[in-house]
C-alpha cells in the first residue's frame, strides 16, 4: 500500500477543493482526501460497482469517521459520468485508470466535468497486475490534450498530474 499523505501532496489534493475519485473502490483513500480537503471541500467518490460504495458507507459510519461528512457516494460510470461540465477542481485516480475498459473516452469525460486548470491525478504502483510505465500514463494523457505538470515518485509507484488547458 501507498502511503495516503505521500498520495495526497503528489496529487495536488488541497484544502477547500471539490474533488472525484474515479474508482473509489472500498474507499482506501477516500476518508483520507475527505479529511484533507476539509469541511469547506468535498469528494464524490465514484464506482460503478454498488457492493463498494456498501463497504464506503459501512466504513464512514464507523466511529472514527462519523466526522466526515462531505463525501458523496456516486454509483457511475468513468465512461458517461452524471455530472455537469467543469464541475471538479482536481479528479483522482489509485491504481484504477488501466482498468478501464475504454481510456481515451474516460480520459475525455474526465476533462469534460474537470474545471479550466483543474488537475487530473492518475496514481500507479506494483504490484498492481495492471501497472503502466510512467511513460505510459503520460503518453495517455497528453494524447487527450491535457499538459503535463508533474510526475512524483519512483519506477515501483508514482503519481502523474496534468492540468486541463482554457480551451
Amino acid at each position: 500500500m501507498q502511503s495516503p499523505d505521500k498520495i495526497i501532496s503528489r496529487s495536488g489534493i488541497k484544502e477547500g477543493m471539490k474533488a472525484l475519485e474515479v474508482g473509489c473502490g472500498s474507499g482506501a483513500f477516500t476518508t483520507f482526501v475527505a479529511r484533507a480537503v476539509g469541511d469547506k471541500g468535498e469528494i464524490f467518490a465514484l464506482d460503478i460497482q454498488p457492493k463498494m460504495l456498501k463497504q464506503i458507507e459501512t466504513k464512514l459510519k464507523r466511529p472514527e469517521n462519523k466526522d466526515i461528512k462531505n463525501i458523496h457516494l456516486i454509483n457511475g460510470d468513468a465512461l458517461n459520468m452524471p455530472f455537469e461540465d467543469n464541475t471538479f477542481d482536481l479528479i483522482y485516480s489509485i491504481t484504477v485508470f488501466q482498468e478501464l475498459p475504454d481510456k481515451n473516452k474516460a480520459l475525455k469525460e474526465m476533462k469534460r466535468v474537470l474545471k479550466p486548470d483543474g488537475i487530473l491525478s492518475i496514481t500507479e504502483f506494483l504490484p498492481d497486475p495492471d501497472y503502466p510505465l510512467k511513460s505510459t500514463t503520460v503518453k495517455m494523457g497528453t494524447s487527450e490534450g491535457f499538459i503535463l505538470n508533474d510526475v512524483e515518485g519512483s519506477f515501483w509507484n508514482y503519481t502523474a498530474r496534468f492540468i486541463k488547458p482554457h480551451n
